[in-house]
C-alpha cells in the first residue's frame, strides 16, 4: 500500500511541472510576439506585413496539421474503445465459458484431478472433494492422495497417457478406479490432469466372471474325469459282455438261442458306439481333440471301409461301392482314425437312411493344393432343404419327432463337422426329401512321397461291357475302367446285353450275379462271343460259383470290387480264381505255430476269463495275474525258472500296483541279469513265492518296450 502512494505522489508532482513548464513558455511566446509587432511597426510597415502574413500562413498551416492530428488520434481513440469494447465482450465470454467448465467439471461423476509438478494439487472437481471426503479449499495447494488398497498395472498409450487402476478406500467402502493421465499446460506450467472413473462394478463383474470361469473349468474338468472314469467302468463289463456273447455264439445253440444271442451282441455294440460318440464328444467341447498326423494310403482306407460296411448294405439288398480318382495322391499325410471315423459316420447314416438303390464313396482331388475331396452319396429318403444347417448341431436330427422312425443321438454328424473343421476343411450337403443326400467334405491331407495308388493296367483300346442294373456299381467301375484307357458300355439286363453285343466287339464282360443267373438260365451262355466274362458276386453268392464256371465264365470279382482285385483280374487272363483282396494281402492267415506264453494282468474276473478263453483256443499258454504286484512277480517268477513269458498284457488300472508301474518294474528287471536258481527250492511254486517276495522289496522304474502291452 505505501509503495502505491508514491508512485501516485510523484505522478502528481510531474504533473505540476510539466503544467508550470506550459505556463511560462506560452508567457514568453506572447511577450516575443508582442515585441516583434511593436519592432515591425516601428521599422517597416511593409516587411511587418509581409512577416504577420508569413506567420498567419504558417500558423495556419500549424493549425491544419494539428487539426489532422486530432482527428487521426480520435480515429485511433475509437478504434481502440471499440477493440476494448470486443476485448471486454470476449473475456466476458471467456468468463462464462470458463465458469460453465467448471460447472461442467465440478457436475461429473468422473474424478478429476490436477497436480503442480511439486505433486501439489491445484485443482480438483466435486467428485474427486467428496471421494476424499474434504472440501476444495483443504486440497487446493496440497500434495493430499486418496489412499491405495490395491495397485494395477499401469500401461503407457501411443499418445503418452499413462492408465492404470486402483483400488481406494472410501466412507462408502472400497472402490475401484480407473484413471488416465495426461500432461497439460497450466498457471504453473505443465500440470498432470488425471481423470478416474468409478469401475467398481465392472471389476466386481469381472471377478464373478473370473470365478464363474474357474468353476466351470473345475465342473468341466470334474465332468471329463467322470465321463473317464464311467466309461471305463461301463465299457470294461460291457466288453466282457460282448467277448462272451461272441463265445457263446460260437458254441453249439438253438436258432432260437442263436437270435436271442445275436440281439444282446447287437444291442451290446449299439450301447458301446454311443459310449464312444459321448466320449468324443466330450473331447471336443473341452477342446481337447488332438490330431494324430501319419502316413497311411487312402485308396486302402477307402476301399476297407467300403468293405466292412458291405454286409450291412448287403442285408437291406443294396448296393455300396467306392472309387478313388486316379489322380489322387496313394500315400498321405494326416489322421487316419478320425477320418475313418467320419467316413464310417456319414456312410454308415448313408446306408442306415437308404431302403432302395445304393451308397456310393467317391475321393477326388480337390480345389486347394494337398486338399481331398470326399463324396457320400446315397438313394435314401433325402433332407429338406429347411433341415440341412439343424443336424449339424448337438443332439439334432432332421426328424425330431415323438414316431420317428430312425433312432440315434444326434451326434455323428456334429462330430464329424468339427473333425472336419479340424482338419482345415469344410463339410456340406446337398439333399431334398425323397431324393436322396450328397455330403461333401473335404480335408487337407498332403501327399507322401511319390507312391502311385496301384500299378494301373493299360487298358487302351479294350472294349468292355457292364452288365447290372445296380446303377451305383456299374457307374463307378465304369468310371475306373474309363480310367484305365478302355472303351466302357453299359447294359441293364440281359436284352440290352445282347443288342450290345450284336453292335459292337467286346473283349471282357463284367456281369452282376442276377444277369449271369439270367444267362445261365437262358442256356445259350457258350454262345456269347467274349473271351473274358467275369461274374460279380457278393459272400453269400460264391454257392454259385461252379454253375457259372460251368456256363462258360472265366473268372469273378467279389462286391465291393477293389481296384487291386480288378486290375489284377483283367492281367491274369481266363482264370477263375479269386485275386487276393487286399485285405488278404494286408492280413495274411497266421502260420500255425507252438503258441506264445502270455502273462495276462487283469482284475477284472469276466475279462480275464474272456481273455483266457480267446487265447487258448488260439493255441496260446495265457496265465492270470489279478493286479499289478502279481504280475511283476508271476513275470520275475517265470524268467528265473528259465521260461519267460513271450508277451505281456497289462491293464492299467488295477488294485495296489497299477499297470504302469508294474510295466515299470518288469522293464526295469529285464536290464538285470537274471538271478540264478537254488536247489534249496523244493518246488517251482516255492521258487516263484521266494523270488517274488526278493523282487518286490526293491522299488525299480523303468520303461516301456515292444514286448510290453498296456491295455485298459
Amino acid at each position: 500500500m505505501p509503495l502505491r502512494s508514491d508512485k501516485q505522489k510523484a505522478k502528481h508532482d510531474l504533473a505540476g511541472l510539466v503544467l508550470f513548464g506550459r505556463t511560462v513558455v506560452s508567457t514568453l511566446a506572447v511577450i516575443s510576439i508582442a515585441l516583434v509587432l511593436v519592432s515591425g511597426i516601428q521599422s517597416d510597415p511593409y516587411a511587418y506585413a509581409s512577416g504577420i502574413g508569413a506567420l498567419l500562413a504558417g500558423a495556419c498551416a500549424i493549425i491544419a496539421y494539428l487539426l489532422y492530428r486530432r482527428r487521426i488520434r480520435l480515429e485511433k481513440i475509437r478504434a481502440l474503445e471499440d477493440r476494448i469494447d470486443d476485448l471486454a465482450d470476449h473475456t466476458w465470454e471467456l468468463r462464462e465459458a470458463e465458469e460453465r467448465a467448471r460447472s461442467l467439471l465440478d457436475a461429473q461423476g468422473d474424478l478429476i484431478v490436477r497436480r503442480a509438478p511439486n505433486g501439489r494439487i491445484t485443482y480438483a472437481n466435486d467428485a474427486f472433494c467428496e471421494l476424499a471426503a474434504k472440501g476444495h479449499s483443504d486440497l487446493v495447494g496440497t500434495d493430499a492422495a486418496l489412499p491405495v488398497l490395491e495397485q494395477g498395472e499401469t500401461s503407457v498409450l501411443a499418445d503418452g497417457t499413462r492408465t492404470h487402476d486402483q483400488r481406494i478406500a472410501s466412507a462408502t467402502g472400497a472402490r475401484w478406479i480407473a484413471w488416465r493421465e495426461v500432461r497439460v499446460r497450466g498457471d504453473a506450467g505443465t500440470e498432470v490432469q488425471s481423470v478416474g472413473r468409478d469401475v467398481t462394478a465392472r471389476m466386481e463383474a469381472q471377478r464373478a466372471l473370473a470365478d464363474a470361469r474357474d468353476q466351470a473349468e473345475a465342473a468341466n474338468r470334474a465332468k471329463s474325469r467322470f465321463l473317464a472314469m464311467v466309461s471305463h467302468e461301463i465299457r470294461t463289463p460291457l466288453n466282457g459282455m460282448l467277448g462272451m456273447t461272441g463265445l457263446l455264439l460260437d458254441t453249439s445253440l438253438t436258432p432260437e438261442q442263436t437270435t436271442y444271442a445275436k440281439a444282446a451282441k447287437a444291442s451290446g455294440e449299439a450301447l458301446l458306439s454311443l459310449i464312444d460318440q459321448i466320449l468324443d464328444f466330450s473331447k471336443i467341447e473341452a477342446g481337447k481333440l488332438e490330431l494324430d498326423t501319419q502316413t497311411f494310403a487312402l485308396p486302402a482306407l477307402i476301399e476297407g471301409i467300403t468293405e466292412l460296411l458291405a454286409p450291412r448294405a448287403q442285408a437291406k439288398d443294396i448296393e455300396i461301392a467306392s472309387y478313388v480318382d486316379e489322380r489322387v495322391p496313394g500315400s498321405v499325410v494326416g489322421d487316419v482314425a478320425r477320418l475313418r471315423q467320419v467316413l464310417l459316420n456319414l456312410a454308415g447314416n448313408a446306408i442306415k437312411f437308404t431302403e432302395r438303390g445304393g451308397v456310393a464313396i467317391i475321393v477326388e482331388p480337390g480345389a486347394a493344393p494337398d486338399e481331398i475331396k470326399f463324396v457320400i452319396r446315397d438313394t435314401g429318403i433325402g433332407i429338406g432343404p429347411e433341415n440341412h444347417a439343424r443336424i449339424f448341431r448337438d443332439f439334432e436330427q432332421a426328424d425330431d419327432s415323438s414316431t420317428r422312425k430312425f433312432g440315434g443321438t444326434g451326434l455323428g454328424l456334429a462330430i464329424s463337422r468339427r473333425i472336419v473343421e479340424s482338419m482345415n476343411g469344410r463339410i456340406t450337403l446337398d439333399s431334398k426329401a425323397g431324393e436322396g443326400a450328397t455330403f461333401t467334405f473335404t480335408a487337407r491331407l498332403p501327399a507322401a512321397g511319390d507312391g502311385d495308388q496301384s500299378a494301373a493296367p493299360n487298358l487302351a483300346g479294350i472294349n468292355a461291357l457292364i452288365v447290372s442294373s445296380a446303377g451305383i456299381e456299374s457307374s463307378l467301375l465304369a468310371r475306373r475302367l474309363s480310367d484305365w484307357g478302355a472303351h466302357v458300355s453299359t447294359a441293364q439286363d440281359e436284352a440290352a446285353m445282347r443288342g450290345s453285343l450284336r453292335q459292337t466287339h467286346c473283349d471282357v464282360m463284367l456281369v452282376d450275379y442276377a444277369a449271369a443267373r439270367a444267362i445261365v438260365a437262358s442256356g445259350d451262355a457258350a454262345a456269347i462271343d467274349v473271351p473274358r466274362r467275369i461274374t460279380l458276386i457278393t459272400p453269400g453268392e460264391r454257392h454259385d460259383l461252379p454253375a457259372l464256371k460251368q456256363a462258360g465264365f472265366t473268372g469273378y470279382l467279389v462286391k465291393p470290387v477293389r481296384a487291386a482285385s480288378l486290375a489284377a483280374r483283367l492281367r491274369d487272363g481266363n482264370t477263375f480264381d479269386q485275386a487276393p483282396t487286399q485285405s488278404e494281402m494286408e492280413n495274411p492267415a497266421p502260420v500255425a505255430s507252438k503258441g506264445l506264453s502270455i502273462l495276462v494282468a487283469e482284475d477284472n474276473e469276466i475279462n480275464a476269463l474272456l481273455a483266457l478263453a480267446l487265447l487258448a483256443r488260439l493255441g496260446h499258454r495265457p496265465v492270470i495275474a489279478a493286479d499289478g504286484e502279481s504280475a511283476v512277480a508271476s513275470w520275475l517268477a517265470a524268467r528265473v525258472s528259465g521260461t519267460p513269458y513271450d508277451l505281456v498284457l497289462m491293464d492299467v488300472r488295477m488294485p495296489g500296483i497299477d499297470g504302469l508301474e508294474a510295466t515299470r518294474r518288469i522293464r526295469a528287471a529285464e536290464r538285470r541279469p537274471a538271478a540264478p536258481t537254488r536247489a534249496l527250492w523244493r518246488s517251482p511254486r516255492t521258487r516263484r513265492e521266494k523270488i517274488a517276495k526278493l523282487a518286490l522289496r526293491r522299488e525299480w522304474t523303468g520303461c516301456w518296450s515292444s514286448r510290453s502291452i498296456a491295455i485298459s
